[in-house]
């Protein structure tokens, strides 16, 4: 089993960063994924028997790491569902993209999934997707940016700024194909807890690669 990076556990949430090409739950090419790496990693520190619930709430897309929150219970699956379709749960992530991207503004589009990639589309075919932006520095023609992301369409984040002339470094299916690691980070995670009344907050900035091009502080 790989090495877990877990951030916060308790009886009803468990935080944990998904290191980059790791899935974040079982798909068609049965690499070992997040989600049941954690059962296991439950299972045998509880000493749990039979199978072992960890409901999955939102999504990193495979090459994205980042941090990830895994229900423990229903219930706690349930609220926390619930919480991100009222668009309560904060997710921002770090980028990096070619071009030179100045300021910081609003991306607003439809976005339509056709098989394993999305397209710009229009109100009546696609889904609205929503994501605010601010430029933090430009070097060598890359911009680092960061992004809150308001909606979490398929490929979202990726898709609006290739739309838009800036390609993420390293997206092998909308930018350039020249095999390096997509610079998509999901970096800081903020919600109030499932079941206690507390905010959780947790940040964490990517590390090495493309991302010591820039000197960034949470």
């Amino acid at each position: 089993m790989n090495k877990l990076n877990i951030l916060y556990e308790d009886n009803h949430i468990i935080v944990v960063l998904k290191e980059p090409n790791v899935l974040c739950q079982s798909d068609y090419t049965k690499d070992l994924d997040l989600l049941n790496m954690l059962k296991s990693y439950i299972k045998e520190k509880y000493h749990k028997p039979g199978n072992v619930y960890l409901g999955l709430v939102h999504r990193l897309d495979r090459p994205v790491g980042g941090i990830m929150v895994y229900a423990k219970t229903s219930k706690s699956a349930s609220r926390l569902s619930k919480i991100i379709s009222n668009h309560e749960m904060i997710k921002e992530y770090l980028l990096i993209c070619h071009g030179n991207l100045k300021g910081k503004g609003i991306m607003e589009d439809y976005i339509l999934k056709k098989d394993e990639i999305s397209v710009i589309s229009n109100k009546e075919n696609g889904k609205y997707a929503k994501l605010e932006y601010e430029v933090i520095e430009n070097k060598n023609n890359l911009s680092l940016v960061k992004v809150n992301l308001i909606t979490g369409r398929h490929h979202q984040i990726r898709l609006q700024f290739k739309s838009r002339g800036y390609s993420l470094y390293g997206d092998q299916l909308y930018g350039r194909k020249d095999k390096k690691q997509i610079a998509l980070f999901a970096y800081h995670i903020k919600f109030k807890h499932p079941v206690k009344d507390e905010i959780m907050d947790f940040k964490l900035l990517p590390q090495g690669g493309i991302w010591e091009t820039f000197k960034y502080e949470a």
